[in-house]
């Protein structure tokens, strides 16, 4: 039996082939909030379980997709990514907002609310 946890559904990694599917279309039934991340970016390493946690607590109601922009550089020029890491939340086929950098758990629980409300 592993000790490894598994991923839960509504966490998943997408790549540019995917993304219109996994990401656009996804977010006509709910919020899918991307994490545009590399392997070599620190901030985006300590990000990911803030971002995990944040998206855990809502049980599936809001979809996390992780790409990862060395192997996806044309969605990364598609969405004018400037830093890494970059979130960008879509709703509806339509990007509702986005940060940049690390942030605390306590932090992207604002900054959900402020931009999806009590959906």
């Amino acid at each position: 039996m592993s000790n490894k946890k598994q991923t839960p559904p509504y966490i998943y990694d997408v790549d540019e082939t995917v993304f219109d599917e996994q990401v656009i279309t996804r977010s006509q039934q709910g919020p899918v909030l991307v994490d545009f991340w590399a392997e070599w970016c620190a901030p985006c390493i300590s990000l990911a379980p803030a971002l995990v946690r944040v998206v855990s607590e809502y049980e599936g109601r809001i979809q996390l997709a992780k790409l990862e922009v060395d192997d996806n550089m044309r969605l990364a020029g598609r969405y004018r990514l400037r830093g890494f890491p970059t979130v960008i939340l879509f709703v509806d086929g339509e990007e509702k907002g986005r940060f940049h950098g690390s942030r605390a758990s306590h932090w992207i629980r604002e900054w959900v609310v402020e931009h999806l409300g009590d959906f």
